[in-house]
């Protein structure tokens, strides 16, 4: 290993070194990740504005393009898969077209897919985003319509997962659990896993994984103010108070709170909260999935080797190259390490 060069403001030895990091991203294409997650298509649909309607106060777009990209756990798979690592998705999808555009995705993009369960019947969640503007102005969202499920996952349907995830995570170095609560994910399938690495990303059900082993998990802080139903705001008195009370409870050795602008905080068992503060701009273009890049950056650092500290830091990169890409976006190897060279010799 090359000799250490510190980043200025280490507040403690936990803090890496540029050389130990970018060993760590060296390392991610070794890895092989388990994916088992809610698996949501997220479509674009983007329109110049015409005119006003005169049916209604409504504005009439002309229609520009299209795109359909992986979301949810789909996209934490998507941002694995540009960060060099081989990756195992499992999770369901339906018998539409949504469905059929994810399974195209990965299988143009070399993923083995056979950990996707396709249900009869079943609707793969798909969020749609309508982009409205202007010739030459950026286009901004003026519309979201979601299709989701309007029934649970079949049985049958969720026993091929639970037996495709336990045969799959035998040959992963890790794996990431995504739970958007759409039905693909539940703590039950998680506990049989007996997994040695598993991280978790839960929107609304975190303490259900309890019993399940998490490593670390991953929550944002809006998540966690939900869980104890009171208000953080700019207290990090309380953040550490409930942070610390979350750790206890869910049962992992690790939690990472992601805090928007305000970076991201790693409690441990028995050590000091570390708090990171965002790479780049505050003044982000769009934040949408940028939790999916975090976790899957953060379970490929620790898998590489890294510790919860500095597999934060690396997310804390990744985070913010991402937040600065329109739509539904992922970081690539390159751009995580060219970003680490350009921070540490601009400071």
């Amino acid at each position: 290993m090359s000799p250490k060069k510190q980043f200025p403001g280490a507040k403690s030895s936990g803090d890496a070194d540029l050389a130990r990091l970018l060993d760590i991203i060296g390392a991610f294409s070794r890895q092989s990740i388990v994916v088992l997650g809610d698996f949501v298509a997220d479509e674009f649909v983007a329109g110049e504005i015409s005119r006003v309607s005169r049916e209604a106060p409504v504005l009439i777009l002309r229609h520009h393009s299209t795109e359909l990209v992986p979301g949810g756990g789909a996209n934490a798979a998507n941002n694995l898969v540009d960060l060099g690592a081989k990756i195992f998705p499992v999770g369901a999808i339906g018998d539409d077209a949504s469905g059929q555009a994810l399974l195209d995705y990965f299988q143009n993009k070399g993923v083995d897919t056979s950990g996707i369960v396709r249900a009869p019947g079943w609707t793969t969640t798909t969020k749609t985003r309508f982009l409205a503007g202007f010739t030459h102005t950026n286009r901004q969202q003026v519309l979201r319509v979601d299709r989701e499920p309007d029934a649970p996952l079949p049985a049958d349907a969720l026993a091929k997962l639970s037996a495709k995830a336990r045969a799959l995570s035998r040959r992963a170095s890790a794996v990431l659990v995504s739970d958007y609560g759409c039905g693909s994910v539940t703590p039950a399938l998680v506990r049989r896993l007996g997994a040695k690495l598993i991280t978790l990303d839960s929107r609304f059900s975190l303490f259900e994984y309890s019993k399940s082993k998490i490593t670390a998990a991953t929550p944002n802080e809006p998540e966690l103010e939900s869980l104890f139903h009171t208000r953080i705001g700019t207290d990090t008195r309380k953040l550490d108070q409930l942070a610390a009370r979350a750790l206890r409870t869910l049962g992992s050795q690790a939690l990472v709170v992601t805090r928007g602008k305000d970076g991201m905080v790693v409690y441990e068992r028995g050590r000091q909260p570390h708090y990171i503060p965002v790479y780049g701009t505050d003044q982000c273009a769009d934040v949408t999935g940028a939790g999916d890049t975090v976790i899957a950056t953060f379970t490929l650092a620790v898998s590489a080797g890294a510790t919860f500290v500095e597999a934060a830091h690396i997310a804390t990169y990744a985070a913010g190259i991402v937040v600065m890409k329109r739509g539904t976006a992922t970081v690539t190897r390159a751009e995580l390490e060219s970003a680490l060279r350009r921070d540490a010799g601009s400071r």
